[in-house]
């Protein structure tokens, strides 16, 4: 049973140095004061798996060197520009980069799900991608003729960290409409979640709520933290911090720079 831990920092325990760690899409309640939790505990080696891309919080967590493995189909920060500390990492080869497509890793997380070892997808035959990935397997389809098909590893991720408006005390959380937070739980041997506030009663009693809830026992532990996504959005609750992204994107430019931001966001444990 999830328990509701009394600090964040409990909640986090469970995420180790070298664990494989699933996140959620910029726009689908990243964990953003978790991530700097992490941080400033100093977790190194991790593999990242971003489902299906990233912004900040992979910038954030590779500037700091705490991943030795990134597998997403892309980092940016947008209309803030490139990710800088990402771009650094990928030029200097810093970091493993595990080139994918947003298809193939929802088809990956799909087969950790269903508990299959792999998942079959076309769409990939012809792209470069094949000769980096490979694990990634071609072969002829049993019941077709001349009929390729790409055959994906499972990715089931050690633990699956995500944010959502809200959790009740059994570790039911609300997710609303964001279903691949579903999939990834339910791929991951372990699930943490910060909440922006906790719910009086049980949401699956609930006929409203109920159908946008993830089942407390998909959950290891909820952290209830207020604007924990800050300063990227968390949908129908608060927008994106255009202004600090953009200090962001230009402190981070140079490693002088992203050492600064460091300090005053991370380190000295600001938030919004």
């Amino acid at each position: 049973m999830a328990i509701v831990a009394d600090t964040l920092e409990e909640a986090l325990s469970a995420i180790v140095d070298g664990c494989m760690l699933a996140v959620p899409r910029e726009v689908a309640g990243v964990p953003m004061e978790a991530t700097r939790a992490l941080i400033r505990r100093g977790i190194k080696g991790l593999h990242l798996v971003a489902l299906p891309t990233s912004s900040l919080q992979a910038d954030l967590l590779i500037g700091a060197g705490c991943i030795a493995i990134l597998e997403t189909s892309a980092v940016s920060l947008g209309e803030f520009g490139p990710a800088p500390r990402f771009v650094a990492a990928v030029a200097s080869g810093t970091i493993v980069m595990k080139d994918a497509t947003c298809p193939a890793l929802h088809a990956a997380f799909q087969a950790a799900e269903k508990g299959l070892p792999f998942m079959p997808m076309r769409g990939l035959i012809g792209s470069d991608l094949l000769a980096q990935r490979g694990e990634w397997r071609v072969i002829d389809n049993p019941y077709g003729d001349d009929d390729p098909i790409v055959l994906l590893p499972a990715i089931a991720p050690d633990v699956a960290l995500l944010h959502a408006p809200m959790a009740d005390q059994a570790g039911n959380v609300w997710i609303g409409r964001q279903r691949e937070l579903i999939t990834m739980a339910h791929a991951a041997a372990k699930t943490i979640v910060t909440a922006e506030k906790l719910h009086d009663g049980n949401l699956l009693d609930d006929s409203l709520l109920a159908a946008g809830t993830l089942p407390g026992f998909y959950v290891e532990a909820v952290a209830i933290v207020p604007r924990g996504a800050w300063p990227l959005p968390l949908p129908e609750h608060y927008p994106a911090d255009g202004a600090h992204l953009a200090e962001y994107a230009r402190l981070a430019a140079t490693p002088e720079g992203f050492a600064r931001y460091l300090d005053k966001y991370v380190h000295a444990r600001r938030a919004a």
